[in-house]
């Protein structure tokens, strides 16, 4: 009796891990479902969209802004200059560090308020410092979104503070984050969790408000935002395994509820990213992509090559239904370089276009017919009459 009774609950643990399993699995390739008026997942190397919902709506995108105040900031400043509070720096609302005007601080430890508190004062006394006035910085900023092809983002405030056509997209945004964690510092610094420094007046120990990297397993970055146009919003980003991920939420909600919102949202996310994307290797630089015959050279023909590694992020479904088309001409005409691009290679899952690497050439291939041979033998009849030589062979025919 003890023993059907033992297989019994064993028979029943076996069936409810069983069910688990495919409820986690069918949970697994569910598309994310998140309140968040805009939002986008997007692979850090390759900058492949994984799920987007109204990724390209310009929508206020409150502190998120202080991404790209921090990397002009790093790029355009000296760490270890001494910045003077201004009083327009000292008078920016909460959240803020309570500078003073006229205090002297280290433009370092701002740069830690901005990342790690979103102070709103550290943000103007930066944007003052590097350009002179906040208008200037605010231009550099949407300029340098421009160049980044963050096209539809306007910068009118360095801080994120609600004014006049101040807003972003979750692409542009995922854009400008993908261009700042390339940048070692920016990374060590979103990663800090806490940070003390002084300045002519006081000492400082400020906090990271950045929940996720305590929260969710492999997070590092980025940063919080609240405004009241612009709701709760977040860009996050996590690494597991050699998957890289940042997620943008904007617009999670307001009020407690979307406070916490933003979190549920970004985490959904990034779970939908981890559980159904792996990277895979899908092209490798040097690998043989064809060969062409040349015309018009002693060499007859030339083998092609990728040009780049190409590596994606892609689900086993997509794995399995990877093509490539090959757009290159019918054969070549010397003379010919090596590296020259001759050609493209599409790589495609089912009919989604995933990227598209040049094919480039293996060899030279000098050219030989009537015209360069005649050349050859004008070139070697000068060098007759100049130098005095008579033993000379003529190039071949």
């Amino acid at each position: 009796m003890k023993k059907y009774f033992a297989a019994g609950i064993f028979i029943v643990l076996l069936l409810t891990v069983i069910t688990h399993v495919m409820a986690e699995t069918e949970k697994h390739t569910e598309k994310p479902t998140v309140e968040a008026r805009g939002a986008i997942l997007v692979d850090l190397e390759s900058g492949r969209i994984l799920w987007g919902k109204n990724q390209d709506d310009e929508l206020a995108m409150a502190s998120t802004t202080k991404i790209m105040t921090a990397m002009l900031c790093l790029e355009l400043g000296n760490l270890n200059d001494i910045v003077t509070v201004s009083r327009r720096a000292a008078v920016a609302p909460r959240v803020k560090m309570y500078l003073q005007e006229g205090e002297k601080i280290k433009l370092e430890l701002l740069l830690y308020a901005l990342m790690l508190q979103s102070s709103n004062d550290a943000a103007v006394a930066i944007a003052e410092h590097i350009s002179g006035t906040v208008e200037e910085f605010c231009a550099l900023m949407t300029a340098k979104a421009k160049e980044l092809g963050a096209e539809n983002t306007v910068f009118e405030t360095p801080n994120g503070l609600d004014a006049g056509d101040h807003h972003s997209t979750a692409s542009d945004l995922a854009i400008i984050t993908r261009y700042a964690m390339k940048n070692d510092k920016f990374v060590k610094i979103i990663n800090t969790h806490e940070y003390s420094g002084q300045s002519s007046r006081r000492d400082y120990h400020i906090y990271n408000k950045n929940r996720l990297l305590s929260e969710y397993r492999g997070a590092n970055g980025v940063k919080t935002g609240f405004t009241g146009k612009a709701g709760y919003c977040f860009v996050g980003s996590a690494e597991r395994d050699d998957l890289s991920l940042i997620s943008v939420v904007l617009a999670s909600g307001w009020g407690g509820r979307g406070r916490e919102q933003r979190w549920n949202d970004t985490k959904e996310i990034l779970n939908y990213g981890f559980n159904n994307y792996k990277n895979e290797t899908i092209v490798v630089e040097g690998d043989t992509a064809g060969n062409l015959i040349v015309e018009r050279s002693k060499t007859t023909n030339i083998t092609l090559v990728f040009s780049e590694k190409l590596r994606l992020p892609i689900t086993e479904e997509e794995k399995g239904n990877l093509r490539m088309e090959r757009d290159l001409p019918s054969q070549l005409r010397a003379p010919i370089t090596a590296g020259n691009v001759v050609g493209t290679c599409t790589i495609y899952a089912g009919e989604e276009k995933l990227a598209e690497i040049d094919v480039i050439t293996t060899a030279n291939a000098e050219r030989h017919d009537l015209k360069t041979s005649m050349e050859k033998v004008l070139a070697s009849l000068l060098e007759i009459f100049t130098s005095g030589k008579v033993d000379v062979v003529l190039p071949e025919f």
